[in-house]
C-alpha cells in the first residue's frame, strides 16, 4: 500500500517538454511494423514548514522552466549506442491485475487476469514521486512488444536506461498494457481491435491505473477518481498505429484523469470539429491537455493521420492551438521524412515525446 507523503502536488509538471537534442547517429536494429487505421465516426514544526517550503520553491522553478521550454523542430533520432545495456539499468516487472471483459464490462461478469510490463528506473525509491508514461503496443502485439518481459528485456529498455542516465529523459515509471481482451492474438483481428481500443478506457482508468499507481510511487495520493484527477499532470499515454487510436481513443473518454497524449501514425477522425466537441462536451479548457504527434512521410497512415492533425488545428473556436509549448498551444506535429510504418520509427517517437 502507497504510503502518504507530505508534499505537494503542482500543476503542470510537464514532462514532455525537456525537449531532445537532434543527434547524428543512427538508431539501433528495432521491431517490425504494425497497421494502420482510419476510424470515422489529477501542525509541522517551523523546521519542517521551512523544508516543505523550500522545496516547494525549488518544484515550482523547475515547472517553470520545463512548461516555457518548446518542443524541438524536427525529431531527434535515437543514438545507436542507447540500444546497449547501460551501468544504470532499470528494472522491469511483471505486474499482475483483475479487470473484466471488454464487451461487456459494464455488467461485469467475466473476470479476466491481466499483466502489464513496468519499467521502474534505476535507483528507484519509494521516497521520490514519479511521471507515469503510458505505452500501449499496435496491431499483432502485446504488452511485451516494445520493453520485452523481465527475463528477457528488449532493446527499447536499454533505451530508456542509457536516455535517462545521460539525462535526456527524466526518470519516470513506463508501463506497457494490452488491450488484447480474451486471446493473446486478439490485437490481430483488425475490427476486434477497432472495439477493444474504444472500449479500453474503462479497464485503463478503473483497473490499470489504480492497479500502477496503488502499488508504485507516483504523484497520485490515492487511487479513487478524485486523487487520479488531482494527479493527472503527471501522466501521459502513448501508442502507434492501433495504439495511436487507443491513444485518441483515451483522449475522448479519459481527459479527467491524462493531461499529456502521443499518439502517432494511427488516425480517428478527419473532422476536426468532432474532436473538439469531445473536449468542449468534457468540461476541459484548450490549456488543460497537451497532444505531441508523429508520423513519417512514407508510411501510409501519414495522409489520413495529417489530416485529422490539421482538420484539428483548424477548428475556429481555439480548443485545438497549434505550438512548439504549452504556454501558447496544445497541439503539435511533427514529421519524419522518409519514415515508414515500422517499430523503428514508432520508438523514435516515443523517444522524442519522453524527452
Amino acid at each position: 500500500m502507497k504510503r502518504y507523503r507530505l508534499a505537494a502536488v503542482f500543476l503542470a509538471a510537464a514532462f514532455l517538454f525537456s525537449g531532445c537534442a537532434q543527434e547524428s547517429d543512427s538508431a539501433g536494429s528495432r521491431n517490425g511494423g504494425e497497421e494502420s487505421t482510419d476510424v470515422s465516426g489529477t501542525e509541522e514544526s517551523d523546521d519542517m514548514a521551512d523544508a516543505v517550503s523550500d522545496t516547494s520553491e525549488q518544484q515550482m522553478n523547475e515547472n517553470e522552466m520545463i512548461t516555457e521550454g518548446s518542443l524541438p523542430d524536427e525529431l531527434a533520432q535515437i543514438p545507436g549506442e542507447y540500444y546497449s545495456e547501460s551501468e544504470y539499468p532499470g528494472t522491469l516487472v511483471e505486474l499482475e491485475y483483475d479487470t473484466y471483459e471488454s464487451m461487456t464490462y459494464e455488467q461485469q461478469d467475466q473476470v479476466l487476469h491481466k499483466r502489464a510490463i513496468v519499467y521502474l528506473p534505476y535507483d528507484y525509491s519509494e521516497d521520490n514521486q514519479y511521471n507515469v508514461f503510458y505505452l500501449m503496443h499496435g496491431g499483432w502485439s502485446d504488452e511485451t512488444t516494445y520493453l520485452g518481459a523481465p527475463d528477457r528485456p528488449a532493446e527499447f529498455k536499454n533505451m530508456l536506461d542509457n536516455a535517462m542516465a545521460d539525462g535526456k529523459i527524466r526518470p519516470m515509471i513506463v508501463v506497457c498494457p494490452t488491450y488484447n481482451n480474451e486471446s493473446e492474438d486478439d490485437s490481430a483481428d483488425y475490427s476486434l481491435a477497432l472495439q477493444l481500443t474504444e472500449n479500453y478506457h474503462n479497464e485503463l482508468v478503473n483497473d490499470l491505473i489504480p492497479a500502477v499507481e496503488g502499488t508504485y510511487s507516483t504523484y497520485a495520493e490515492d487511487t479513487t477518481p478524485e486523487g487520479l484527477e488531482a494527479s493527472r499532470d503527471h501522466r501521459a499515454f502513448c501508442g502507434f498505429s492501433m495504439g495511436s487510436v487507443a491513444t485518441w481513443r483515451t483522449f475522448q473518454y479519459c481527459l479527467d484523469y491524462l493531461r499529456y497524449f502521443m499518439p502517432s501514425s494511427g488516425n480517428l477522425t478527419s473532422d476536426g470539429e468532432h474532436m473538439a466537441s469531445l473536449v468542449r462536451d468534457s468540461g476541459h479548457e484548450w490549456d488543460d491537455f497537451f497532444i505531441f504527434a508523429a508520423s513519417g512521410t512514407e508510411d501510409f497512415a501519414y495522409s489520413s493521420f495529417k489530416r485529422q492533425i490539421e482538420a484539428m488545428a483548424d477548428v475556429s473556436d481555439g480548443t485545438f492551438r497549434y505550438a512548439d509549448n504549452e504556454r501558447e498551444g496544445n497541439l503539435y506535429f511533427l514529421e519524419q521524412e522518409g519514415g515508414v510504418h515500422s517499430g523503428e520509427y514508432a520508438q523514435e517517437y516515443f523517444y522524442n515525446g519522453m524527452c
